[in-house]
């Protein structure tokens, strides 16, 4: 079968020029909106009669639709997550998945960034206050000036909140599966058998890891003891990095000065939890990498131009996920 790319990127008229060039004699069909550039989610929405034709899609269609793509040999996504896609039966064993791993690091790493300072600053606990017309000194804050900040994942994003880190005084260590490889914005870099002996030294412990049986609860109960008193943790990689039982009551127990999480386990997070209520915690609901910055917008589209090209000429993909 001949091939066929549809295009769900919300392209602008100079951009699908670019990507039409890039696909040479290949079809190339462009379903995007444009006005979705900006947009906190892009949605991808390709009409039912290319659906059995495509045998690439660039776009985060629904999972459960993938069933009506028969002859899908690519899938491209904008988001840098694809655990959905790589689900048993979802897709054929054969099909590539790739995606936009290097287009986020800048808009996840500031909002790291930003919980992690208005954590040390007591921000959200005075936010609650000025809710309730209250004027209380909550006591001491801390400084990433000086500070000791601990990077579990040193990929895109690991790498952005360290530098951001180091920009304001504060020692960066990354912590990684191969410890020999450099990685910008870190002053030394460790392997996960040194987790232990780091956590106790960290002020700042900043998780970045993918999915996997290996980052499943990689903070548990027992690593939650292991951390200071006066410890942030941040988490906007994946919500199963981090036991927000054992959090919860770690927070209840002043094992920690606080936690910031983009991400949880499950998300949405349950009403019930007492996360919501734990002054402590500052919770945003997966948004760090969905507010498009105009630079990751730039990113997303230059990763799939250059796949285009590449599926288009028959060479290797980049960024691939399976």
């Amino acid at each position: 079968m001949s091939k066929l790319i549809i295009n769900c990127l919300p392209l602008t008229d100079d951009e699908r020029r670019a990507f039409a060039e890039a696909a040479g004699d290949t079809p190339q069909e462009f379903v995007g909106e444009p006005r979705q550039r900006g947009m906190m989610g892009w949605k991808a929405v390709v009409p039912d009669d290319l659906k059995s034709q495509a045998t690439a899609v660039i776009g985060n269609i629904p999972p459960a639709d993938c069933a009506q793509y028969p002859n899908l040999d690519w899938l491209q996504t904008w988001s840098a997550g694809v655990d959905p896609y790589l689900a048993p039966g979802v897709l054929p064993e054969d099909t590539h998945v790739t995606n936009a791993t290097g287009a986020y690091g800048q808009t996840v790493s500031e909002h790291m960034f930003a919980m992690m300072w208005s954590l040390m600053k007591n921000l959200p606990t005075y936010a609650r206050q000025q809710s309730e017309h209250r004027w209380h000194d909550l006591g001491p804050a801390l400084t990433p000036d000086g500070a000791t900040v601990l990077v579990i994942g040193t990929g895109d994003i690991g790498s952005h909140f360290a530098t951001l880190c180091r920009s304001v005084g504060s020692h960066t260590v990354g912590v990684r599966r191969d410890p020999t490889k450099p990685a910008a914005g870190f002053d030394e870099i460790h392997g996960f058998d040194e987790l232990d002996a780091l956590l106790p030294q960290a002020d700042v412990i900043a998780l970045a890891v993918p999915a996997s049986a290996d980052t499943y609860h990689l903070i548990d109960g027992r690593r939650l003891t292991l951390l200071k008193s006066t410890a942030v943790l941040i988490n906007a990689g994946r919500g199963t990095a981090v036991d927000l039982i054992a959090l919860a009551r770690a927070l209840a127990e002043d094992q920690l000065h606080g936690a910031g999480l983009d991400v949880t386990e499950p998300e949405p997070l349950p009403a019930d939890s007492p996360l919501w209520d734990e002054p402590h915690c500052l919770i945003t609901p997966h948004v760090a990498g969905g507010n498009h910055l105009a630079v990751t917008e730039r990113r997303i589209i230059d990763i799939a131009l250059d796949n285009v090209r590449r599926y288009a000429a028959g060479e290797p993909l980049v960024n691939v996920r399976r």
